[in-house]
């Protein structure tokens, strides 16, 4: 049986969409742009016809269902009973596509299936499998009340990190790449399609991190895949992701800057006990330039940032202070990678103002010790090498960050693996046509992936398709770290308004973010659209805030060595395992 296909005939009636692109008061908007869930189709539940268990399942014919004839078993059956922490009873299964190691983990409700399918992406370089609630679902009803299928994938391999997994087994790599989370949408609908007597009337993608890469991938390569998809903080632009850009800001906290790279771990300049003063003072020079002293930059590029301040020479020797050699560290992280005659590598701010105390991502907390983002490169390079050999003859280690070469001939040489990598086609307009909705968002503080390569791709795009408010929008959180956390508001349901634009038209002005912790919530409204306070009542209720559109773009340029990605002509490539090695098509 083959998968049940999306019907994507568009809604009549779809609400007129709010005009966001000249400069607006915030009174003048606030009653019409309150931020909403929306409203979703009235769909009747439908009961499951199968039994739930493994003979039952093993039972199935999906030959032919997954690309590359992918063969399909089901290793693990049970019922869930409904309890206190699981609204309603399901059928957990649990089963294998080949040719690779793709996993698929499905869980099916009983009764009350109300004919929706929520995807779930994973982060960091996938591996497992564990099935929880979509992310940024919070008050999702849908998820609450146990109404929907969701399924998910280790997209090819069970090490979740890791510089192995992937020698010597070429279908991880392209299972991890994009066939995983496609042959898991073909035969999860195809399950859906057995299980009930009939498929999904919508389909959704929800992932953030890797996650949200995937959700790209999906849109770009398998546009009739979902009806609609968020994707969170995506790691899009993978290769540089996790060589250049993380490994700068390890390499630059060292000692002589310039001579990249540096093996030594006992010479950083910047330790995580500097980190508050340097935060402290980035708040203290540009908290009120959004109106409201909250901790919270709004827009964190408005913020031009004079590092000299943190030295100790400059400021009467305030607690905390830097030296000079500690206040370049930080201009540096900052700035972002550039080769050694100063071409970018990556965007412009690497790594954002009002997000320091984070980067104890990257920054150790003490002399010898390894900084956590020198293990996301060492654990990466395999894969951006493509079929090179895991070390060099006669090497005793594999390669590290400091294999890398800090020329404009060496990160080219490093992108040889980015079209099988990279989700930074900007072309969705197949997407678009199918019917399909996007909803994109970042958190300002994201101390993982910078929003400006995510910015950089919303502005490709948004260019390229020409009216993007029609089947995307896009969201920036103030102060949100990564997929969640940081002093911003971090929780929001971004499944309820993307189901509501796909299911009865309703276009999401904005969202509505809280943070568990400060008791503070804001409104967010679509990208280049801000929140400002409407000077009365607490600048902790989003009520009273409204949005606000600057009348003049960003001064920062998304521009670097790299931009060539972002254009339809840099093909993604389709490749399979043959041997030991990952074969692409020209």
């Amino acid at each position: 049986m083959t998968p049940n296909p999306h019907h994507r005939s568009a809604a009549a009636g779809l609400a007129v969409l709010l005009a966001l692109s000249t400069a607006l008061t915030p009174l003048a908007q606030a009653a019409a742009t309150t931020p909403q869930t929306g409203t979703l189709a009235a769909l009747p539940a439908v009961p499951a016809l199968m039994d739930c268990s493994l003979a039952a399942f093993q039972a199935l014919n999906l030959n032919g269902v997954a690309d590359d004839n992918g063969q399909v078993s089901f290793t693990a059956v049970s019922l869930v009973p409904a309890s206190s922490t699981n609204p309603a009873a399901y059928c957990s299964v649990r089963g294998v596509i080949g040719p690779g190691a793709t996993s698929i983990v499905m869980r099916l409700p009983m009764t009350g299936w109300t004919q929706r399918y929520v995807q779930n992406g994973c982060g960091g370089e996938c591996g497992n499998d564990n099935l929880g609630n979509p992310t940024q679902s919070t008050g999702c009803l849908p998820v609450i009340n146990g109404e929907l299928v969701t399924a998910t994938t280790n997209m090819g391999h069970t090490s979740a990190q890791g510089a192995t997994w992937i020698v010597d087994n070429p279908w991880a790599g392209v299972d991890f790449a994009y066939r995983g989370v496609h042959v898991t949408a073909q035969v999860a609908k195809a399950v859906i399609g057995l299980f009930y007597g009939r498929g999904p009337a919508f389909s959704y993608f929800d992932g953030c991190s890797d996650g949200g890469r995937e959700a790209l991938m999906s849109a770009q390569r398998y546009p009739n895949d979902f009806h609609g998809i968020a994707a969170g903080a995506p790691a899009n632009n993978m290769v540089v992701q996790n060589t250049y850009h993380h490994a700068h800001r390890v390499l630059t906290n060292q000692s002589t800057p310039g001579t990249i790279p540096l093996p030594a771990r006992d010479s950083y300049l910047l330790l995580q006990s500097h980190l508050p003063y340097v935060h402290s003072k980035v708040v203290a020079a540009c908290d009120a330039l959004d109106g409201v002293a909250d901790g919270i930059l709004d827009d964190p590029r408005q913020c031009k940032f004079n590092t000299n301040t943190l030295v100790c020479a400059n400021n009467g020797n305030e607690t905390g202070c830097l030296s000079q050699a500690q206040a370049d560290v930080v201009a540096r992280i900052h700035d972002g990678a550039r080769t050694v005659d100063g071409q970018r590598l990556e965007p412009a701010i690497s790594t954002e103002w009002g997000s320091e105390l984070d980067w104890t991502l990257f920054v150790p907390a003490a002399q010898g010790r390894a900084a956590q983002g020198e293990n996301f490169v060492n654990s990466w390079l395999y894969k951006a090498f493509l079929n090179q050999p895991y070390k060099d003859a006669g090497a005793s280690t594999p390669r590290t960050l400091n294999d890398l070469v800090w020329t404009a001939q060496g990160f080219l040489a490093t992108l040889k693996s980015a079209p099988l990598y990279a989700a930074t086609n900007p072309d969705l307009r197949p997407f678009a046509n199918a019917g399909g909705k996007l909803i994109l968002w970042h958190g300002w503080a994201d101390q993982h992936i910078s929003p400006q390569g995510t910015i950089h791709y919303w502005d490709t795009m948004s260019k390229l398709t020409k009216t993007p408010e029609r089947f995307a929008r896009f969201y920036l959180f103030p102060g949100m770290g990564h997929c969640g956390s940081g002093l911003g508001p971090n929780t929001f349901d971004v499944l309820t308004p993307l189901m509501s634009w796909v299911e009865t038209g309703q276009a999401p002005a904005g969202l509505v973010a809280n943070n568990a912790s400060t008791g503070v919530s804001r409104p967010v409204y679509p990208y280049p659209t801000v929140a400002r306070y409407i000077v009365t009542g607490s600048t902790s209720d989003a009520a009273n805030f409204a949005p606000y559109t600057p009348a003049a773009p960003s001064d920062v340029s998304t521009s670097s060595l790299g931009n060539f990605q972002y254009t339809p002509f840099f093909k993604q490539a389709s490749c399979t395992g043959s041997g030991t090695q990952i074969v692409c098509a020209p």
